[in-house]
């Protein structure tokens, strides 16, 4: 799922990665500053998670008190892309017996 207002985003990274396959380019992708600072100032996500995927990968989930919430991949040279997003995010705890 896209998020409309990732449009201005969306335009500088298709310019940039016009070079690469279409799948890529239709990515949000861009410098990982910018995609963190628009996640918090129009959805106020911030991280609430995060892990190794690939070597050197990192992959975050940002989640609003809303419940929207936003995966994102990190690339070693900085660039960032949203490769998921949704809503009724909910922070699991574990608790002692429990199968989760």
């Amino acid at each position: 799922m896209i998020r409309f207002s990732l449009a201005p985003l969306l335009a500088s990274a298709a310019l940039a990665s016009a070079a690469t396959s279409p799948a890529s380019a239709q990515s949000a992708c861009g410098p990982r500053e910018q995609l963190v600072k628009l996640l918090a100032d129009q959805y106020k996500e911030d991280p609430v998670g995060m892990g190794l995927s690939q070597p050197g990968q990192i992959l975050e989930v940002f989640a609003s008190s809303n419940g929207s919430w936003t995966m994102v991949m990190t690339m070693p040279d900085g660039k960032a892309c949203m490769i998921a997003a949704g809503d009724n995010w909910e922070m699991v705890t574990k608790v002692k017996g429990s199968p989760i």
